[in-house]
């Protein structure tokens, strides 16, 4: 036992299952430490000879300091024989899905939601939670008791948003801003999936017991399947030249090179920061992806690129904005000029993430070695101890964008897939243990190779 305090609260850990801490100086006030790592403030009390619990809040919206003196509030009033748990039981039956939203909103705007990989939600999802609660769950489901939600109600919700039921165009903040809501498949399939996770947050409230939204089937989302051409990339190199000519683009020419070089998401390529780009171990360090951290090797014409690029930096962004002091903002809209009326239209910087995938399947290499090299959570590379990344992973990062770099140039390549043949492979390992003995004036053919 020991004094709640912010220190206490703050280094209590998670474990495999939930436990309370107890406060040492207020007998039946303690903190509650879940195994998913969330916390909250409680009272433990005898009420009718039944032992109740009673939850005060969350930590981060609540503090030590305050919660202290809510429990003392609390055990005050069932010194005079109420009942504040069976109080809120009542209130949790009673309570709308419109309630359940707002609660919900508010501890994912203090950063209480957590997402992959344990951390709280990016603001660009929260912005997208929001958007989805408001503008699909509510009007279709919030004036519906949570307690009383069923199976068939929330599909048939899922059905109205992909039949396009919430369909509306609404004002936004900014002047003649305006928001166009059309539902369809891919939102019906989000929003329920957001609406099963607000119903777990529910449960972990104490406010119903079982998650109505287990098991419901939900249209599988909108694969993107979009890929460059090898002729389409030979188009999209003549296109990003000509762009270039004009100095109001030519930034943005050379960042979508580089996503295309490296299969990076437009994000991380164009908040990128030199500290992030370690060109001695030919990859990108980053500090915060969709994935948290990440490394991502990246090949000898991404080195170039960013060696050249470093002696004429400004600021610590390698692709600055105007001032130099933040990360280039007219990316988006210059994209939609480069790409407007042109037989690429329809292409997005993930098309580009994307392709560059394709293209490393198409050259033979392993799902995983892909994974590592786009950043995907299976297969990223996260380890803060790791300075030198795996040979393979260079050797695979500088084969692809030499190959894809040679698209853009207009190369028109014959071989289309990695050699693997047993003469190749010989041939290569011949050379490799010529250099690593140091015979490096040897023709390669005067070197023993091991028998295969």
């Amino acid at each position: 036992m020991a004094k709640l305090t912010k220190r206490v609260v703050d280094a209590a850990e998670s474990r495999r299952s939930d436990y309370v801490i107890w406060d040492d100086e207020l007998p039946g006030f303690g903190l509650r430490v879940f195994a998913s790592g969330r916390r909250s403030y409680v009272i433990q009390y005898r009420q009718a000879g039944r032992s109740r619990r009673y939850t005060i809040g969350l930590h981060g919206v609540w503090t030590p300091e305050l919660a202290r003196q809510e429990a003392k509030v609390q055990l005050g009033r069932i010194a005079r024989g109420e009942d504040p748990a069976e109080e809120k039981q009542l209130d949790h039956k009673s309570m709308s899905v419109k309630e359940l939203c707002n609660l919900y909103l508010k501890d994912l705007q203090a950063g209480l939601i957590l997402g992959k990989g344990g951390r709280p939600k990016k603001q660009g999802t929260i912005i997208s939670d929001i958007g989805r609660i408001q503008r699909h769950l509510i009007p279709l489901l919030g004036t519906r008791r949570v307690k009383d939600l069923t199976k068939a109600d929330i599909t048939k919700a899922m059905k109205d948003i992909m039949a396009g039921k919430t369909r509306l165009v609404a004002k936004t903040e900014k002047l003649r801003g305006k928001s166009v809501v059309k539902g369809g498949v891919g939102t019906a399939t989000r929003t329920i999936g957001l609406f099963g996770g607000i119903l777990t947050y529910a449960m972990e409230a104490g406010i119903i017991d079982v998650n109505p939204a287990h098991g419901i089937r939900r249209p599988k989302d909108n694969v993107r399947a979009r890929r460059l051409s090898e002729a389409e990339y030979r188009i999209l190199g003549d296109m990003l030249r000509s762009a270039a000519e004009n100095e109001t683009y030519r930034m943005t020419t050379e960042i979508i090179r580089q996503i295309a070089l490296t299969g990076c998401r437009r994000t991380e390529m164009v908040t990128l920061r030199w500290d992030e780009a370690d060109t001695e171990s030919s990859c990108l360090r980053l500090a915060d992806s969709k994935e948290g951290r990440s490394i991502r090797p990246v090949g000898l014409p991404v080195v170039e690129y960013l060696e050249n690029r470093r002696a004429e930096a400004v600021g610590e962004f390698v692709f600055p904005g105007r001032d130099g002091d933040a990360a280039f903002g007219s990316f988006p809209n210059h994209w939609k000029k480069i790409f407007a009326d042109s037989p690429l239209a329809d292409i997005t910087p993930h098309v580009l993430r994307h392709s560059f995938a394709s293209v490393a399947n198409d050259l033979g290499f392993t799902e995983i070695t892909i994974a590592a090299l786009v950043g995907h959570a299976k297969g990223s590379v996260t380890s803060n101890y790791i300075h030198t990344l795996d040979t393979a992973l260079i050797m695979a990062a500088d084969t692809i964008a030499g190959y894809i770099q040679g698209l853009l140039d207009g190369i028109e390549f014959k071989q289309t897939t990695y050699a693997l043949d047993r003469d190749s492979r010989k041939a290569s390992l011949a050379r490799f243990l010529q250099k690593a003995a140091g015979n490096d004036d040897l023709p390669s053919e005067e070197v023993q190779p091991l028998a295969a």
